[in-house]
């Protein structure tokens, strides 16, 4: 499991940000061993950063199964 997706900024990386990295990691482990999810939860970082809004988290949610889905059918 590659937590890929950071859960420490509010900034939402692109697709191909992370599809970069899932085909990095491919240089060591076979893509069909990878899964791809945040870096962790959300919960240890709501109080210490009140910008990342549960619209936020959703859209970097929404991130990780649209580079899945682009990743994996590739």
């Amino acid at each position: 499991m590659l937590g890929l997706v950071s859960t420490k900024t509010t900034r939402v990386e692109s697709v191909d940000e992370i599809i970069g990295r899932l085909k990095d990691a491919t240089a060591h482990i076979p893509a069909e061993q990878l899964a791809l999810s945040t870096q962790c939860g959300f919960a240890s970082m709501v109080d210490a950063h009140p910008d990342l809004t549960e619209d936020v988290q959703a859209a970097k949610l929404d991130l990780v199964a649209e580079a899945a889905t682009a990743f994996w059918k590739a």
